[in-house]
Formats: C-alpha cells, sequence, structure tokens
C-alpha cells in the first residue's frame, strides 16, 4: 500500500502567478483602450491630412521654412482631425450601427460611451485652437476650428437630408494644404485656392465610388449620399464629369507659377488616369469598376502632391 502527499505551492509563488496575472490583464486593457481610440481618431486619415498641411506648408513658405511652425501646426492639426472624427462618430452612432462596415467601430460595438467620445472630440478641438493659436498664428487656428465644426455641425448632419452633404464636406476635406500654406506665412489668395480647389475636386469621384458601392447600407443607414435617385448611370457620369473638371484644375498651380512643366505633365497624365477610370464608371456601373475609381483617386491625390513638392523645390534651386 503507497501513499502520496501533495506538494504545497509555496505562497511567494502563488502571489507572484496573481502579479503576473494582474499585469497581463492591465496590459490587455491598455491595448484595447488604445485600439479603441485609434479607431476613433482614423490615423490613415490623420496622415494623408498631414502629408497635405505639409506640402502646403513648403508651397507657403517658399523655401524659408523652419521645423518647429511646421511641427507646431502638425500638432493642431492633428488634434483637430481627431475632434472631427470624434463628433462624426458620436453624431452617428445610431446611422453607424445599421451598416455593416460601421458596426464594428467603438461606439455602436459598446467599447466607448457617446458621452466619452463627445468629451474627447470637445477637448481635442479647444486644445487644437489654442495650441495653434499661440504657436502658429490666429488664422490657421480660427481656418481650422472651422473645419471642425463644418465638417461635425454641417456635413454630418446633412447626409440623413441631402445628397448636397458631399459637396459641403468636400469644402473641410480640401483644407488641409491651405491651412499649411498659412501656417508658413501664405495669404488666402488665388494661388491658395488653386491646392484648395486640386483636393475639393478630387473628392467628389472619390467619394461617389464609394457611396455606389455601400449604397445599400447608406440607404437601410437613412443616409443620403448617392445623386440621382437610383438612376442607372447617374453616379458614374457626374463622378466623370467631375474628374473632367480636376484636369485643367490641377494645371493651376502651374499657372500661378508655384511648379514648372514636370508638375503639369504628371497632373496631366495622372488626370486622364482618373478620368479615364471614371469614363469605364460611367459605361459600367459595376463594384469592380468603382473600385478602380476608389483606387485611381488614391495613386492620383499623393501623386500630384509629390510632383507639386518636388517641382517647386526644383524652381526654388
Amino acid at each position: 500500500m503507497s501513499t502520496s502527499v501533495a506538494n504545497p505551492v509555496a505562497p511567494s509563488k502563488v502571489s507572484q502567478s496573481a502579479a503576473d496575472l494582474e499585469h497581463v490583464d492591465v496590459q490587455f486593457s491598455l491595448s484595447k483602450l488604445w485600439a479603441n481610440y485609434r479607431d476613433l481618431a482614423k490615423p490613415k486619415i490623420a496622415l494623408m491630412v498631414l502629408f497635405s498641411m505639409g506640402v502646403g506648408y513648403l508651397l507657403g513658405s517658399a523655401g524659408e521654412w523652419t521645423l518647429w511652425p511646421l511641427l507646431n501646426a502638425s500638432v493642431g492639426v492633428f488634434l483637430a482631425v481627431v475632434a472631427s472624427s470624434c463628433f462624426n462618430q458620436a453624431i452617428e452612432a445610431t446611422t453607424d450601427s445599421r451598416m455593416a462596415r460601421t458596426r464594428n467601430r467603438p461606439i455602436p460595438s459598446g467599447k466607448v460611451t457617446v458621452q466619452q467620445v463627445y468629451l474627447i472630440a470637445s477637448v481635442c478641438s479647444v486644445v487644437s485652437f489654442l495650441y495653434l493659436a499661440l504657436t502658429v498664428n490666429m488664422l490657421t487656428a480660427v481656418l481650422t476650428l472651422g473645419t471642425t465644426v463644418l465638417y461635425a455641425a454641417l456635413y454630418t448632419p446633412l447626409k440623413r437630408y441631402s445628397v448636397l452633404c458631399t459637396a459641403v464636406g468636400a469644402i473641410p476635406g480640401a483644407a488641409p494644404p491651405v491651412l499649411g500654406w498659412v501656417a508658413a506665412g501664405g495669404q488666402l489668395n488665388m494661388v491658395a485656392f488653386s491646392l484648395f480647389a486640386i483636393l475639393f475636386v478630387w473628392q467628389f469621384p472619390h467619394f461617389l465610388a464609394i457611396a455606389w458601392m455601400y449604397r445599400d447600407e447608406y440607404l437601410r443607414a437613412g443616409l443620403k449620399m448617392v445623386p440621382g435617385s437610383g438612376r442607372e448611370h447617374m453616379v458614374g457620369r457626374v463622378a466623370f464629369a467631375y474628374s473632367l473638371v480636376l484636369i485643367p484644375i490641377s494645371l493651376l498651380p502651374h499657372h500661378y507659377g508655384l511648379a514648372g512643366d514636370f508638375y503639369a505633365a504628371v497632373a496631366l497624365v495622372l488626370g486622364f488616369i482618373y478620368a479615364g477610370s471614371s469614363l469605364k464608371f460611367a459605361m459600367d456601373e459595376s463594384r469592380q469598376q468603382a473600385r478602380r475609381v476608389l483606387f485611381a483617386s488614391l495613386f492620383y491625390l499623393p501623386g500630384v502632391l509629390l510632383a507639386l513638392a518636388f517641382d517647386h523645390l526644383r524652381l526654388l534651386s
């Protein structure tokens, strides 16, 4: 006959194990919290905004730029982007819960509350304005705050009532290079307008393609994003029309002396590629063609801005 006696676990090991579990729980909670705030901030959009603003700053400084004003402007504008995104998601919490592409966002999924998001948005908006006013200039602060107000207070609620929301939303969407321009000391003149106009017109084929692809979800959510009242080929035709308008608009920086012939050639090539994809979408309103418009738009904008910055520096040197 044999007997066995269980070895007791040392108290120190038990305490260590509990401490390890608590540490893991804290890390996991912080990871989830960071993921929620990241989703609220939409970092990919923020990076594109900062890139566009940086190009505007480079153009507005006329070759005499310093690093700190650009960094300060980037901080302030980033906070404004976070505020706009948070206001948008707080206002659209109900409609987001009705769409497959948005129902996993932090508010509809129950990860954060509407009140928390409104608080984050308000704090970021106020800090953005004060920071820009104190470290950059008042014009940049006012324009940045104006884009946040226009995006949150007009564009976002208008999506429930009229397809004109796309035109309204394109105004703050086209503001980043102008914000960079005035942050560098540039004036609000026709040269600044040329930068604004490119991004303003560029957005229409881009967003119309997205609206067409998710038109059924938008309809179920009660959002009026697609023009033409369901008429066949209407969305594609409107997108194609805007892509044609974009071609001469993209040459305005060349006309005002911001860039030379290299930029003009790149802008024309990219413009015709964008227009070609939009024409195919107008002829064949399918998900495949809409995606091609979307991809062309995402290729067009950084390509044009990089060519503009490069050719501007070439002329200065």
